[in-house]
C-alpha cells in the first residue's frame, strides 16, 4: 500500500511539472544547436583543415597545430596581454562599482538616486561598436574633447589609443565605464538587505557614518563581493573581444592584443583554420578549469551552489 501510494504521488507530481518541463525545451533544443553540435568543429584543431574536403576529408595532423601556435613569435606576449587586462577588469570591475555603491548609498533623495542609478546603467545596453565610436571622438588625437581640454591647459595632444603604453589601461577604463552601472546595482541590492537596526545601534553608539560604513555595510555586503569576486575567476582569458576589435590597431599590437582577437585574425583573415581552432580550444580548456575553481571557491567562501 505504501509503495502504491508513492508511486501514485509520484505521477501526481510528474502530471503537475511537465508543463514546466515543456516550457524548458525550446532553450534546451537551442542549446543543444547553438552549444553542442558546434563542439563538433574541435576536430579541425587537430587537423589541416581544408573547407572543400570538410572535417573528415581533411588530413590529420595530431598535435601539430598546438605546437605551431606554443612556438608561435609573440604567443607568450599574447596569452600576458589576456591574462593582465583581464585581471585589471576583475579588480577594477569590484572596486568602481562597490566604491559607488557606498557612496550612492549616502544620497538620501529617492528621485536623484533613480536618476543617477539611470544613467550610470545606460552604458550597459549599448553595444561596443557604438561605445567604440565614442570613445574615439572624445579620444582623438585631432579634435577630441579630452584632448581639446588639454590643449586649453597647454598640453600637448595625447594618442590615447595608439599609444602601446597607454592602451591597456583605456581598455579597462572604458570596460568600467560600460559596466560598473550593473555592478553598482547588485551592491546596492546587497545594502538594502542589512539589517537596519545596526544602523540605529550604531548611531546610538555614536558611531559616524565611516565607522558605519566600515563595521556595518562592508561586512554586510562581503557575501556578494566574495561571490561576485570568486565567478569572475572565470573570466581571466576573456578581456573582451568586441571592445579591443572595436579600439585596437596594428599599432598597438603588441599590449593590446588578446587571443579572441588572434584567433580572429588567424582563422577569418590568414584562413589557418587548424591553427585558430587549437588557440580556440586552449583557451576554452583553461577557461573552464578557472570556472570550475570559481564555483568551487564560490561554495567553500560564499556558500554558492548552482544545484
Amino acid at each position: 500500500m505504501i509503495g502504491a501510494s508513492s508511486s501514485s504521488s509520484k505521477r501526481k507530481r510528474h502530471a503537475k511539472e511537465w508543463p514546466l518541463h515543456l516550457m524548458l525545451l525550446p532553450a534546451v533544443i537551442i542549446v543543444l544547436l547553438f552549444s553542442y553540435m558546434p563542439m563538433a568543429g574541435i576536430l579541425i584543431a587537430f587537423e589541416r583543415f581544408n573547407p572543400s574536403k570538410g572535417f573528415f576529408g581533411s588530413p590529420f595532423v595530431g598535435w601539430d597545430n598546438f605546437q605551431y601556435v606554443m612556438n608561435m613569435p609573440g604567443f607568450g606576449q599574447v596569452m600576458w596581454n589576456t591574462v593582465y587586462i583581464s585581471l585589471m577588469k576583475i579588480v577594477a570591475g569590484l572596486v568602481a562599482p562597490i566604491t559607488f555603491a557606498l557612496l550612492l548609498n549616502e544620497i538620501l533623495g529617492s528621485k536623484v538616486k533613480r536618476t543617477i542609478q539611470t544613467l550610470i546603467y545606460l552604458p550597459h545596453f549599448m553595444s561596443w561598436v557604438i561605445l567604440g565610436g565614442i570613445m574615439i571622438d572624445i579620444l582623438s588625437p585631432s579634435g577630441g574633447l579630452l584632448n581639446s581640454l588639454l590643449g586649453v591647459a597647454g598640453i600637448e595632444p595625447v594618442f590615447f589609443l595608439g599609444n602601446e603604453r597607454l592602451f591597456p589601461y583605456m581598455l579597462v577604463a572604458s570596460d568600467v565605464w560600460k559596466e560598473f552601472g550593473f555592478g553598482t546595482i547588485i551592491y546596492l541590492a546587497a545594502i538594502t538587505s542589512i539589517n537596519p537596526a545596526l544602523y540605529e545601534a550604531a548611531v546610538c553608539d555614536g558611531a559616524t557614518r565611516l565607522k558605519q560604513t566600515l563595521h556595518i555595510t562592508l561586512p554586510g555586503m562581503a557575501p556578494i563581493i566574495v561571490l561576485m569576486m570568486t565567478l569572475s575567476l572565470g573570466n581571466v582569458l576573456n578581456a573582451g573581444f568586441d571592445q579591443v576589435f572595436n579600439l585596437y590597431s596594428p599599432v598597438v599590437y603588441r599590449t593590446g592584443d588578446i587571443l579572441d582577437t588572434l584567433v580572429y585574425r588567424l582563422g577569418l583573415l590568414d584562413a589557418q583554420y587548424g591553427v585558430a581552432t587549437a588557440v580556440g580550444l586552449f583557451k576554452s580548456i583553461v577557461s573552464t578549469c578557472f570556472i570550475v575553481i570559481s564555483y568551487l571557491c564560490a561554495y567553500r567562501f560564499a556558500n554558492y551552489r548552482i544545484f
